[in-house]
C-alpha cells in the first residue's frame, strides 16, 4: 500500500484530494462492496420470489459482477475525458434506476438489468474515489472500506430481508449517494480535455470478450467459441491500434499479465466459496441463518484484517515471497473446503480466501502498474481491476455448478 500513491496520475494526487475528506471518498466507494455481497445469505427467498431454483437466482450475483467488471473501465473513461462531476452524475441516475427496477421487478430478467444498472453506477462512483485518492494513506481508507462493508454485506442483507424484505437489502448501493453533494461541492469543475479519439470499437470488443467469458462456466462450449473469436478480432484490433482502448504495451508486460491473472484467479475462488459455504453450513449444520451469517462475518473480518497487514508488509518482504503466500494460501482455501470433515473449519476456508484474494487485489495492482508509464497507469488500473471483477462474475456461476444446482 505505500508504493500505492505512484500508480495515481499526477493530476489525481495534485487536485482536490486535500479537499475531500477520505471519510466522504471511503463513504461514496464502499457500499458497492456490500451491495455486492449482500444476497449471498437470501438467495434461497430469492429464488422463491421469483419461483425459480437457487442456482438460477445466482444470475443476480454474476450479473452484478460482469457489469462492475465492464464498467470500470468504461467509467473510468468517462472520467478521464468528461470529469468528475459528471461521472457521478451518472454513476448516480444508473444506482438510482436500478434500485427502483429491482424494487418492482416481477421477473428475474428485469431484476438482472437493475442490478447491472446498480454495478456500473456504483463502478463509476468507486472509480472517481480511487481517483480523487491522491495519498497511499487516503486509498487505504477507501480499501479498507471495501474490505469491511464487503465482511459486513452477507449478514446486513440477511438482516434487512428479514426486517423488510430481499429487495430491500438489494437497496445498499443508495448509501453512497449520501457522499455525492460532499463530493461534487469540493471537486474541480474543470472537464479534463481529450487529447485522443475515444476507440469505441476498443471498448465495444473489450465488452464482448469479457461477456463471453462471464459465459464460460454456465454454457462451456459456445461460450469458449465466442470468446476466442472476439477475443482474435480484439487482438487484431489492438495491432492496428496499440495506444487505443487495451494498450498493447500492457500486453506485453510480463508483470500486468500475471499479476492480472493471478488476481482473477484469487477472486474466483474467494467469490466461489462466498457463495457456496452458507449453503455447505446449512447441509452440514443445524445453525440458522442468522448464526450462519454472524459465523462468515467474523471470518471474513479476520481475512480483511490479515491482508492490511500482508498489504502493510509487502514491500519489506518482497515480490517473491508474497507472490508464494499469495498462491499457497489461495489454493489451500478450497482445499479446505473440499476436504475438511469438520463444517465449522469452512469458515476458515472462507478467512483464507478473502485473505488471499484481498490482500493480492492491493498488492498486485501495485505490481501490475508499477512498470507502467504515467500516462497509461489509470488505465492501466481499470483494466487490471476488471480481470478482478471477472472473477467475481465466473465465481457464483462455479457455485451454482458444484453446489447450489
Amino acid at each position: 500500500m505505500t508504493q500505492l500513491a505512484r500508480v495515481l496520475p499526477t493530476e489525481s494526487r495534485a487536485a482536490g484530494p486535500q479537499q475531500i475528506s477520505a471519510l466522504w471518498l471511503a463513504l461514496l466507494a464502499s457500499p458497492i462492496a456490500a451491495s455486492a455481497n449482500s444476497p449471498v445469505l437470501i438467495l434461497p427467498a430469492m429464488a422463491d420470489s421469483f419461483g425459480v431454483r437457487t442456482a438460477t437466482v445466482t444470475w443476480l450475483v454474476t450479473v452484478f459482477a460482469w457489469a462492475m467488471a465492464i464498467g470500470t473501465p468504461l467509467m473510468a473513461t468517462l472520467l478521464r475525458r468528461r470529469g468528475t462531476r459528471l461521472t457521478l452524475a451518472v454513476g448516480s441516475t444508473l444506482i438510482v434506476a436500478g434500485t427502483l427496477l429491482v424494487a418492482v421487478a416481477p421477473w428475474l430478467p428485469l431484476a438482472m438489468a437493475g442490478r447491472a444498472a446498480q454495478a456500473v453506477g456504483g463502478a463509476g462512483l468507486a472509480t472517481v474515489a480511487m481517483t480523487l485518492a491522491g495519498t497511499a494513506r487516503r486509498m487505504g481508507a477507501i480499501t479498507a472500506g471495501f474490505g469491511i462493508l464487503g465482511a459486513v454485506g452477507p449478514l446486513v442483507g440477511s438482516l434487512i430481508a428479514e426486517a423488510a424484505s430481499w429487495r430491500a437489502a438489494l437497496a445498499i448501493s443508495l448509501v453512497a449517494l449520501l457522499a455525492v453533494p460532499a463530493v461534487i461541492r469540493r471537486s474541480p469543475a474543470v472537464v479534463p480535455a481529450a487529447t485522443v479519439p475515444f476507440d469505441g470499437r476498443g471498448a465495444a470488443l473489450l465488452v464482448c470478450t469479457a461477456s463471453a467469458l462471464v459465459l464460460v462456466p454456465r454454457y462451456p462450449a459456445p461460450a469458449v467459441a465466442a470468446a476466442i473469436v472476439m477475443g482474435a478480432v480484439l487482438a487484431a484490433h489492438i495491432r492496428s491500434r496499440p495506444d487505443g482502448f487495451v494498450p498493447a504495451a500492457l500486453l506485453r508486460s510480463p508483470a500486468f499479465v500475471a499479476s492480472t491473472l493471478l488476481a482473477c484467479a484469487l477472486a474466483t475462488s474467494y467469490f466461489t466459496l462466498l457463495l457456496t459455504i452458507p449453503q455447505l453450513l446449512r447441509e452440514r449444520t443445524e445453525w440458522s441463518t442468522a448464526a450462519i451469517g454472524v459465523g462468515q462475518l467474523v471470518a471474513l473480518l479476520i481475512g480483511s484484517a490479515l491482508s492490511l497487514v500482508l498489504a502493510a508488509a509487502a514491500v519489506r518482504i518482497g515480490r517473491s515471497r508474497v507472490l508464494a503466500v499469495l498462491i499457497a494460501v489461495g489454493a489451500l482455501a478450497p482445499l479446505t473446503a473440499v476436504m475438511t470433515p469438520w463444517a465449522p473449519l469452512l469458515l476458515v476456508a472462507a478467512t483464507l480466501a478473502v485473505f488471499a484474494t484481498t490482500g493480492g487485489q492491493a498488492t498486485l495492482a501495485v505490481y501490475a502498474t508499477a512498470a507502467a508509464p504515467e500516462s497509461q497507469r489509470p488505465t492501466t488500473i481499470g483494466l487490471f481491476n476488471l480481470c478482478y471483477q471477472l472473477g467475481g462474475a465466473f465465481g457464483p456461476a462455479i457455485a451454482a455448478l458444484i453446489v447450489l444446482g
